[in-house]
């Protein structure tokens, strides 16, 4: 009798601890649906048209190969450059 009841003891223990596990595995549900459809930051980028003087600052800042901050600094003031140049 005892058998028993330790096998069943043992059978409940082990189905509570899986069942435990089988839950914490599920995918969390889409909290929602219009956050999954909104646009990647490199897209809302890629839809603005860059101006002639981006364009030549980028090349510009190529030539010198800049990277990083150097780089963005100096096509900023480059584009205000530009800018200045057409008034």
């Amino acid at each position: 009798m005892t058998k028993i009841s330790s096998l069943a003891t043992a059978a409940a223990l082990a189905s509570l601890l899986l069942t435990g596990s089988a839950f914490a595995q599920t995918a969390a549900p889409a909290k929602d649906a219009t956050k999954t459809e909104t646009k990647a930051p490199a897209e809302k980028k890629a839809e603005k048209p860059r101006t002639a003087a981006s364009l030549e600052c980028s090349k510009e800042a190529d030539a010198k190969g800049l990277h990083g901050k150097e780089r963005k600094k100096f096509r900023s003031e480059c584009k205000k450059g530009a800018t200045d140049k057409a008034k």
